[in-house]
């Protein structure tokens, strides 16, 4: 695995996993969109008072991710897909991506229930048989950032069904995406921090 292209300090607050040289073909063909990526693994914490406030629509964990890859201009997504036969679309599925540039997409699954999933791998499968992506990223969460969550009292808002890497590395062993490379990226407990 390439993941050793990835800082050490990185390495330590991240649990990754990675299909098809995802690493090497981020870090070698998409160089602006690896420094993003590195960037924001590097600057990343999980900090208390994110993870103790209710999120709504949007958790505060997300909105900040949310600022970081727009403020460098990658965009949500959403591929409109045509399956015509005979001159007929029989079929037109819509797939859609938390952040999106140069054939590179992030999801970010922080606390929804894991077939979410299902529905990242085969999107990037998906996207990558039609030649418009590259690489597939998932950000998440390491399963050991449970015991963060029930000591601070939010235990049962996260819980086990939902996603975290336990959930996630079986679905990438049995090639969920197809072909696609992808990389994931667990936030394990040395990314949280108690200020905040």
């Amino acid at each position: 695995m390439a993941v050793t292209l990835f800082p050490r300090g990185i390495r330590g607050r991240f649990e990754v996993a990675e299909t098809h040289h995802a690493a090497a073909v981020l870090h070698e063909d998409f160089r602006e969109e690896w420094d993003d990526l590195v960037s924001f693994l590097d600057s990343f914490r999980l900090i208390r008072s994110q993870v103790l406030q209710p999120g709504g629509r949007k958790s505060p964990i997300s909105r900040a991710i949310d600022g970081f890859f727009y403020q460098r201009m990658w965009r949500e997504h959403t591929f409109a897909i045509e399956v015509r036969a005979d001159g007929e679309a029989t079929l037109a599925p819509t797939h859609h991506v938390d952040y999106f540039r140069n054939r590179v997409a992030i999801e970010t699954e922080w606390n929804n229930k894991d077939p979410f999933y299902d529905r990242d791998l085969t999107t990037f499968r998906l996207l990558f048989d039609l030649n418009v992506l590259s690489v597939g990223v998932i950000v998440t969460r390491a399963t050991e950032l449970q015991c963060v969550f029930d000591e601070l009292g939010r235990g049962e808002s996260f819980g086990p069904s939902t996603t975290h890497m336990g959930k996630l590395r079986p679905k990438l062993n049995n090639s969920g995406a197809g072909g696609c490379p992808v990389l994931a990226f667990g936030i394990r407990r040395s990314a949280y921090i108690e200020r905040g």
